[in-house]
């Protein structure tokens, strides 16, 4: 194998985003989803699961192995996975990168370093889990995909989660920069803004350059940094528990990088030239939009008032009397703009409040999955593997924009 390879373990891996991003694709067999790599990525080990472990529940894993082949990704629970491969008892190759995006979670720690054993994280929390993989493997590098409200979780104490995850890393070696990405900013057509965290192993690194010379600025360019803050972070994930300060905001901003326990963080102004896509960019003709994503007439007033302003009294189940009110979204999407962000319940024929609907040759319609599926990245079709609409759907909206990880993955392979 070329020396220069840089094998992956994709964790949480959905339908592929991120071995797309970084592998690309191509089969003779499908060329219309054929996409370019990043650099020379070959992911080697996968796992997908979805809970509670039914067959009904794995549709992701069943589309993952049908693009990628039997065998490429172990469906089983990571926290199984990871015990078993603790105790040796099955083998998960070693590789130079681990990715994946994980649940903004409770990441809280019931168990000091100062005890035998060390950190105990809370049960079912997944970020424990790639605790786990990266003190078993020890990649060099770890590119990681999160809700932007990871910065400033839990509400009680705003900050600590990440202070937590940043702590450990530190402690297992790696320095980490962190960038909130807004997908539309960068030329996609959908308006999705999450959080990148990009950690090398062994990488010393000055916490202020870092910002305008990293992975992450190289990859996604600003124009300029506003109001660098400096941030300490303590070394043991317990004390950080119990420790945080109780504070209505976060010290940690869009941006940041974070080496030896100090932090420096600060927001940015992107600095993107290139083309710019829209949602109707991605629009499907009205010929192959099958008649169920239609929206009859009269449904039509619901969706309405759905997406409408609103200020109404309603009434909870104790009698207790309240004013309700909300804004207007936009009603139809606008196929000029960047869609809105993909939810998971973008599938099924009710009318919505947060389901896209389009106009097309004077009739409303909701999107179709092979436009959710466009609209992050992946190839038209990509998740037609046998899912129901609601199943495509939920699949996309938990999924990931793949153009993201595919710039990051180039300033990788280029710049580390």
């Amino acid at each position: 194998m070329d020396e220069k390879t840089i094998r992956v373990a994709e964790l949480f891996a959905g339908v592929g985003g991120f071995r797309l991003g970084l592998d690309g694709y191509h089969s003779e067999e499908h060329p219309e989803f054929d996409m370019p790599a990043a650099g020379p990525y070959e992911t080697v080990w996968a796992n997908q699961w979805e809970p509670p472990g039914s067959e009904a529940k794995q549709f992701a894993w069943r589309c993952y192995e049908s693009h990628f082949g039997d065998g490429s990704c172990v469906n089983e629970d990571i926290h199984a996975v990871m015990d078993a491969a603790e105790t040796a008892e099955v083998e998960i190759p070693d590789v130079d990168m681990v990715v994946g995006g994980f649940p903004c979670q409770d990441y809280s720690v019931a168990k000091p370093l100062s005890m035998a054993g060390g950190i105990e994280g809370k049960k079912g929390v997944l970020w424990w889990e790639i605790h786990r993989f990266l003190k078993l493997k020890e990649p060099r590098y770890c590119l990681f995909e999160n809700v932007d409200r990871l910065l400033k979780s839990p509400a009680a104490q705003r900050g600590r989660d990440f202070a937590i995850i940043l702590s450990c890393l530190n402690s297992l070696g790696y320095a980490v920069e962190w960038r909130v990405v807004n997908s539309a900013e960068y030329g996609f057509p959908q308006r999705r803004k999450r959080v990148y965290i990009y950690a090398e192993k062994d990488a010393v690194w000055d916490v202020e350059g870092r910002l305008v010379d990293g992975v992450m600025a190289r990859a996604l360019p600003i124009a300029e940094l506003d109001g660098i803050g400096h941030v300490a972070i303590g070394d043991d994930p317990y004390e950080i528990t119990n420790s945080w300060p109780a504070s209505k905001v976060s010290p940690f901003m869009e941006a940041g990088c974070c080496c030896d326990f100090e932090a420096a963080t600060c927001r940015v102004t992107e600095a993107y030239d290139g083309e710019r896509r829209v949602l109707g960019d991605v629009v499907v003709p009205a010929a192959e939009v099958p008649e169920e994503f239609w929206v009859p007439e009269a449904q039509l007033p619901k969706w309405e008032y759905l997406k409408g302003s609103k200020r109404e009294e309603r009434v909870t189940k104790g009698g207790h009397r309240y004013w309700y009110s909300e804004g207007s979204m936009a009603y139809p999407d606008l196929l000029t703009n960047p869609s809105r962000t993909i939810l998971t319940g973008e599938g099924g024929n009710g009318a919505s409040r947060f389901k896209h609907i389009v106009e097309q040759g004077g009739r409303m319609r909701r999107l179709v999955p092979d436009e959710l599926d466009m609209l992050q990245g992946f190839p038209r079709g990509w998740t037609d593997t046998g899912m129901r609409d609601t199943q495509r759907a939920f699949c996309m909206g938990n999924a990931l924009v793949v153009g993201v990880v595919h710039r990051i993955g180039e300033a990788i392979a280029m710049y580390s």
